[in-house]
């Protein structure tokens, strides 16, 4: 009994996708809400249909030196500044890879006002490297959020006080 060459090629297939089917499977979701790096604001990543997006839903400093809730003023686009932050949403288009992580969409950087193709990938359950760059991976920057339990009191766009921790 010998196998074809044919038929030891789809076994390995076979195995090789459900290879990655079950490591996808075990991988962490990147649902959730998310501490940045700097710990000066909070992003909600959730489901938009089969990809994932996310928005700012807690700001350290979310009112300017008026008492008024901060704005989107380094956007390009004139009529995005009138805009709070507070409720922006700052990713979108991400997709779930064969190796656990989120690619193919971008990433909004209110402080610089740009957008950056984004992958993010999860680092055990609390921990989520995120990666923005311009045109190649090579020249990236890669920054960890840290997913955040306990419920943060949300900002809110139309709020006049200062959102509390």
């Amino acid at each position: 009994m010998f196998l074809s060459l044919r038929s030891v090629g789809i076994a390995l297939l076979s195995m090789s996708v459900l290879s990655l089917q079950a490591a996808s499977a075990l991988t962490p979701d990147v649902t959730g809400i998310w501490l940045t790096d700097d710990g000066e604001g909070a992003v909600e990543i959730r489901p938009c249909g089969d990809a994932r997006c996310g928005q700012i839903v807690w700001l350290k400093q979310p009112l300017d030196a008026h008492g008024q809730p901060l704005h989107d003023v380094n956007n390009p686009s004139a009529a995005a500044r009138s805009r709070t932050l507070c409720g922006t949403e700052i990713l979108s288009g991400l997709r779930r890879q064969d190796d656990g992580s989120w690619d193919g969409g971008s990433i909004y950087d209110p402080e610089e006002g740009k957008t950056y193709t984004v992958t993010l990938k999860p680092v055990g359950d609390a921990k989520l490297e995120v990666t923005g760059y311009v045109g190649i991976k090579a020249l990236s920057e890669t920054v960890t959020w840290t997913r955040r339990d306990t419920q943060l009191t949300r900002c809110n766009p139309d709020t006049k006080s200062r959102a509390a921790q």
